[in-house]
């Protein structure tokens, strides 16, 4: 075999690979002689089969595999020899097309290499990490919050008309055309005017009843509604008001507390601390991220290539235009010029996935079995009832297991930039912790 450098421009490589005809020969022989004691056939005892019978019957077929072993054999051999990692799967082309049994192959593969990335010394790298705690006025605040969410019900003072908000428990029967209908009857039901949950135009009817009054309601089933036989239909529902309920606030007292599985409110006032500073904790995170990503993209040179960059700019431009055209879900649409704008931003991700990539391997940041599990457990919950089809899916999806390693192992390799780093700490407000984040959202 004889390797050929034809290329080598900046990250552009290119080779010609000839694999002799005596090398693809002897690659036949041994994988014949390799399965001759399992060969059987009419006339010759088990792996008697003599080896020219077997090299007329199984040879071209063998020749075929022979040849594409040897082709994977010598680019792994190269990039072995080479160190070099390809940005993207090699081009590899057979150029002799009128070859024939007997002929060499001569092969030519083109790629481009991954840059080689300089060290970076991270204690030399400057971050600055904001804190911020949960003062009393912030508990109190996210308290009155879980109040409200514990809202109950009180009759408002007899003869008195429902407000938007309100609750109202009512009897009521559907018809359409005259007839009553499956579903449409229910007794003492607890609606929440307001709440959307009934037909349209339905809740808006009941703003000024007041208990003890009937009214009819005159609605129009959507197109859309589930069942077929209701789509679009006028209905009327007979509606018995019997009682008209104002919303009253929990009060923020130790049964409060205990609602939410605390033991009385001192003890719920500390879960709302811890969780609000999880939460600060969290945002100063992110703020701290971006200002590496920032410090490495400005510190940090090294040649990019063209190819993934070319890739990337694409992938930002497509996603983006469906982001401002949602109405278009599929995909056959003409292709999206990438801007200078979008390949200024893939110029980055490019750079700082290299880097970050190049960072974890030296670090030997790995992504655990039980990290990856957790996070396809966290995906599942988002289709309740096909969780286990979901874990089947990834299970056989190589794509969509990287997708989903790709960002865990991004954290842990930043949490190790974190720790190597000099980070220095920042005591801020909470609302001064909110403009940090609302900047990075900006940006």
């Amino acid at each position: 075999m004889q390797v050929t450098e034809t290329l080598n421009e900046g990250l552009k490589r290119g080779y010609s690979i000839v694999i002799t005809a005596d090398e693809l020969d002897a690659k036949v022989n041994e994988k014949l002689v390799e399965a001759q004691p399992e060969v059987e056939m009419k006339g010759f005892r088990k792996g008697k089969v003599p080896m020219a019978l077997l090299k007329k019957q199984f040879g071209p077929r063998v020749l075929g595999e022979a040849m594409q072993e040897s082709v994977d054999g010598a680019m792994n051999e190269h990039f072995e020899k080479s160190g070099d990692r390809p940005a993207m799967q090699p081009d590899v082309k057979m150029t002799n097309e009128d070859w024939k049994e007997g002929d060499d192959v001569t092969v030519e593969m083109s790629y481009e290499a991954l840059p080689e990335i300089p060290e970076v010394d991270l204690s030399k790298i400057k971050l600055e990490k904001l804190v911020a705690k949960a003062d009393d006025a912030s508990v109190d605040e996210a308290i009155a919050s879980l109040a409200e969410t514990a809202t109950n019900f009180e009759d408002r003072k007899k003869g008195s008309k429902a407000k938007d908000g309100d609750q109202v428990t009512i009897d009521f029967l559907g018809k359409v055309d005259g007839e009553a209908f499956d579903g449409g009857a229910a007794e003492d039901y607890p609606l929440v005017l307001g709440s959307n949950s009934f037909i349209p135009g339905f809740e808006d009817q009941l703003v000024g009843v007041k208990a003890d009054e009937e009214k009819n309601v005159e609605v129009t089933f959507p197109e859309d509604y589930q069942a077929e036989n209701l789509k679009g239909k006028a209905a009327v529902f007979e509606c018995k008001i019997k009682a008209v309920k104002e919303p009253k606030a929990a009060e923020v007292n130790d049964e409060l507390a205990k609602q939410f599985g605390a033991e009385d409110l001192e003890a719920l006032k500390a879960q709302v601390s811890e969780r609000l500073e999880a939460e600060y904790a969290g945002a100063a995170r992110a703020v701290m991220k971006r200002g590496l990503l920032d410090e490495l993209d400005k510190t940090v040179e090294f040649e990019l290539p063209p190819s993934l960059l070319t890739a990337e700019a694409d992938q930002i431009a497509h996603q983006l235009w469906h982001e401002e055209n949602p109405e278009v879900e599929g995909h056959d649409h003409d292709k999206i010029e990438a801007t200078d704008e979008h390949k200024s931003l893939a110029a980055r991700r490019v750079k700082l996935g290299l880097l970050l990539a190049e960072l974890g391997q030296k670090a030997e940041v790995e992504v655990t079995d039980a990290e990856m599990t957790q996070a396809i457990m966290n995906q599942a919950r988002q289709y309740p009832g096909q969780e286990r089809q979901f874990f089947e899916f990834i299970q056989q999806n190589q794509q969509m297991q990287q997708q989903l390693r790709a960002p865990l192992f991004e954290d842990k390799v930043v949490d190790h930039v974190f720790e190597n780093a000099s980070v220095t700490e920042k005591e801020i407000s909470k609302d001064d912790l909110q403009k940090a984040v609302e900047a990075l959202e900006d940006e």
